[in-house]
């Protein structure tokens, strides 16, 4: 894999982690602990709210794309009224990924680039299905669990359906898509400590940066 800071040596920057699982696999959980450990975090999702908060720089197109409908009181993308739009006309979330995602990359790029920490954990939810974003990860490692859990949790924190959470669950890869283009596996089907041995164990090899890894040239 080529990494987000191509044309840098791989002994002058941080190995970047690509980081992905699907709704409700626990990718954030995973986030903050790898943060807790001192790596570098840019997360997409955590992008997309800031374009589309008040105030945000996606919110103008969105508005004329959309129109005034699309925009709650306060001045942010109305997340409901779109999930409805875009799961009723395709089209519409091809007008919305047309928005958001070239500034998502940018932003992305700019925030991967200024990194302090030993390595870079790059949080993208469609990281499988979208290639441009493997392509910019030296390792992707996936955040997995059975389909059955995944439903339950988002379930429990959103108030989602069944049939909703498999929905959005229809438009991700699947599990075995997902776990063939890992590197590395993180099963998060158990308790909070099982899930943070796993990372810890993945905090020790990735902070040894490319040295981990000797098919990367010195």
């Amino acid at each position: 894999m080529t990494t987000i800071t191509t044309g840098v040596p791989v002994s002058a920057r941080a190995l970047v982690i690509g980081l992905t699982g699907g709704i409700g696999s626990g990718k954030s959980a995973a986030a903050e602990l790898f943060a807790g450990q001192g790596a570098s975090i840019v997360d997409a999702d955590v992008i997309a709210h800031e374009l589309t908060a008040p105030g945000g720089a996606a919110i103008p197109a969105l508005r004329e794309a959309f129109g005034d409908a699309s925009i709650n009181a306060a001045g942010a993308l109305d997340r409901a009224a779109m999930r409805t739009l875009i799961f009723s006309d395709p089209a519409a979330k091809t007008r919305l990924e047309a928005i958001l995602h070239p500034l998502i990359r940018s932003i992305s790029a700019e925030r991967v680039a200024a990194a302090t920490g030993p390595y870079v954990v790059l949080v993208v939810p469609l990281l499988i299905e979208s290639g441009h974003w493997a392509e910019r990860c030296d390792r992707i490692v996936v955040v997995d669990c059975p389909e059955e859990v995944q439903i339950a949790r988002v379930m429990a924190r959103s108030n989602l359906s069944e049939a909703q959470v498999r929905a959005i669950m229809a438009t991700q890869a699947s599990r075995a898509t997902r776990c063939a283009a890992a590197q590395e596996i993180i099963d998060n089907a158990g308790d909070f400590d099982s899930l943070r041995a796993q990372v810890d164990a993945l905090h020790q090899l990735y902070k040894r940066g490319f040295s981990s890894f000797p098919s990367y040239p010195q």
